[in-house]
C-alpha cells in the first residue's frame, strides 16, 4: 500500500531564513512545512520565528522542546504528541503529514549506518512493502540542493527514529 500527500516542502537554505539559523533549521522548518499544510489558514509565523519559539539551539531542536513549545503555541485545540508507525500511517491516511526526527547521537548508536545522524524532517507518505515500510520524507534541503522528496527505510532506521503528530482535538 501506498499513500502520499502533496505537501510543499521547504529547504532550510532559502534565502527568508537568517544565514546563521541555516545548518541548524530543519526543525523548525520541518514544523513550518507541517503547518503550513495542517492549518486552515497560513502558519502565523515565518522560520526564523519558530526557531526561536520553538527552542532551537545550534545544535538543532530537541524533541521535547519541539513537543513542548509547540503544543503550547497551538494551544488546547490540537494535540501534539509522539507517535509510533501505525499511528503515522493513520495520520498520514487523515491527511496530515508527521514531523520525524533522526538522532543517533542522544539514541547512543553512533557506529550505525542511518539515513541521517541527526535531522528532522516532514513525513509526507509511506509505502508498505514485503519487509519494510518506506518513509517518503521531504528532506529540508542542503547547502547545494533544495527540499526534495526521498523515500527512506523505516526498517534501517527506527532505532533512531521518533515521530510527532499534530492533529486537532475532536470533542
Amino acid at each position: 500500500m501506498k499513500k502520499v500527500l502533496n505537501v510543499q516542502g521547504k529547504s532550510q537554505y532559502e534565502a527568508d531564513i537568517e544565514e546563521k539559523f541555516r545548518p541548524s533549521a530543519c526543525g523548525p522548518v520541518t514544523a513550518y512545512v507541517l503547518l503550513r499544510h495542517i492549518l486552515p489558514d497560513p502558519p502565523p509565523h515565518q522560520v526564523n520565528d519558530w526557531y526561536r519559539l520553538l527552542g532551537s539551539t545550534k545544535i538543532g531542536l530537541f524533541k521535547w522542546r519541539f513537543l513542548r513549545n509547540m503544543q503550547k503555541l497551538l494551544g488546547p485545540g490540537w494535540q501534539v504528541a509522539e507517535c509510533g508507525i501505525e499511528e503515522l500511517q493513520r495520520q498520514i491516511s487523515a491527511g496530515r503529514p508527521v514531523a520525524a526526527k533522526f538522532d543517533k547521537w542522544f539514541s547512543w548508536k553512533w557506529r550505525g549506518q542511518f539515513t541521517f545522524d541527526y535531522h528532522w524532517v516532514p513525513v509526507i507518505g509511506y509505502e508498505t512493502t514485503e519487509d519494510d515500510v518506506l518513509l517518503i520524507i521531504h528532506d529540508n534541503g542542503s547547502r547545494r540542493s533544495g527540499s526534495r522528496v526521498r523515500h527512506v527505510s523505516y526498517r534501517q532506521n527506527r532505532s533512531i527514529l521518533s515521530f510527532i503528530k499534530i492533529e486537532p482535538v475532536t470533542k
